[in-house]
């Protein structure tokens, strides 16, 4: 099974209703990405909600998982950390706002500072669209607090995407 990269955008709007609230932010404070797997629907979604499966395949690459934690259901918490390929170690955590089998997938997120005390706070939402036994993932996650950290966050979505093609294609 193989990703291939669709679109990238940097945009505010497109009409979904969980996206609506973005509507009139800056486009340089949201981050749109889109790409397609040869996978069931059914498989994507389940390697996005499964703490077992999201532990094989998340992170940008050489980053190593730590401990991936998940309670998929609306209002359940999640929180998973990694470390770089310099020893650097990355925590995060979020809440589960939305949870529709199999088709989208709504969280918050926040990085920890060392402390354990969350930084920028953004909403995630994962919507899954299955055409030909192919899935197409589009990604929308708002509000940045900078410019950079949406472009910081582009690279590794982009990586750890690529890792997620690499982890359905071995299943």
């Amino acid at each position: 099974m193989t990703a291939r990269r669709m679109t990238e955008r940097s945009e505010a709007a497109r009409g979904e209703a969980a996206e609506g609230a973005t509507a009139g932010v800056p486009a340089e404070r949201v981050l749109v990405l889109e790409r397609e797997y040869d996978a069931p629907r059914n498989l994507v979604f389940k390697v996005w909600t499964d703490a077992a499966h999201l532990a094989r395949w998340w992170g940008p690459k050489g980053f190593e998982v730590l401990s991936w934690k998940a309670d998929a259901r609306p209002g359940g918490r999640f929180r998973f950390g990694m470390r770089s390929p310099e020893g650097q170690e990355h925590w995060a955590h979020g809440v589960y706002r939305e949870v529709v089998a199999p088709e989208r997938l709504v969280f918050t997120t926040a990085w920890e500072h060392p402390d354990g005390i969350p930084k920028h706070e953004t909403v995630v939402t994962i919507t899954l669209t299955e055409r030909g036994g192919k899935t197409k993932l589009r990604f929308h996650q708002a509000i940045f607090d900078s410019e950079i950290a949406r472009d910081l966050h582009r690279g590794g979505w982009n990586s750890t995407f690529d890792n997620l093609a690499d982890y359905l294609a071995a299943l």
